[in-house]
């Protein structure tokens, strides 16, 4: 059974959800301490957090960053802020998706299972490592190493790259890529895309590998 925890300050909401998600069959749970949700993290262990961006004491990007220095499991954000601006931090801060409320919650239950679905079965589906260019891509260390620097990867960004290195030299769309990384993209603002792209670019560039997965301009993403 996986387990969600829910960082959720609207009592209300946080008590709806979880009766939802254990319909479901999940084992969820809130936070009892919201100065230290972090340690409660660690303590629950759980499959993946759901986590809302205004919170008492730090605010949810705080919160994801923190837990992005323990685990690389799913984080989705269900907020009320829903702008390009939110969204962008949320990414970047290390979330795998974000949800506006308010949400019906058969659209949050597709988009957890579709996280859940990538992120426990997606390394047995592809080979261990994956060579292009003298970089070296590890997918289930979820890092990429070049010239002895080791890359350190979010899950979204090890999907995209994985999927661009396995079919290197073909054009992949963006709509494939979407789909590949959420299922449902009908629910997924373009900009999310985007900002992933970028982040993983400059992630590359930093270490030497600039240009290495190119813009066709109204067709999508290849590595060459």
């Amino acid at each position: 059974m996986y387990r969600i925890l829910v960082v959720e300050d609207d009592k209300n909401l946080c008590e709806e959800v979880i009766l939802s998600l254990k319909k479901w069959g999940y084992d969820a749970f809130g936070v009892d301490n919201f100065s230290e949700i972090d340690k409660e993290f660690l303590e629950q262990k759980p499959h993946l957090v759901l986590m809302d961006i205004n919170l008492p004491s730090f605010d949810g990007f705080y919160w994801c960053r923190k837990i992005r220095e323990l685990s690389k499991l799913p984080i989705i954000f269900m907020s009320s802020r829903d702008t390009n601006m939110d969204v962008v931090m949320a990414i970047n801060m290390g979330g795998d998706d974000f949800v506006t409320k308010p949400f019906v919650i058969d659209i949050l239950v597709a988009k957890i299972i579709a996280q859940l679905r990538r992120c426990y079965s997606y390394g047995e589906s592809m080979k261990e490592t994956i060579e292009h260019r003298g970089a070296i891509l590890n997918i289930s260390e979820g890092t990429l190493v070049y010239k002895e620097e080791k890359i350190e990867l979010t899950r979204n960004e090890l999907k995209i790259l994985g999927l661009l290195l396995k079919s290197k030299g073909t054009i992949i769309s963006r709509d494939k890529i979407m789909k590949a990384l959420w299922d449902d993209d009908q629910f997924i603002n373009d900009n999310t895309l985007t900002v992933n792209i970028n982040r993983l670019r400059g992630k590359l560039k930093d270490a030497g590998l600039d240009e290495f997965i190119q813009t066709k301009k109204g067709l999508g993403y290849v590595v060459q």
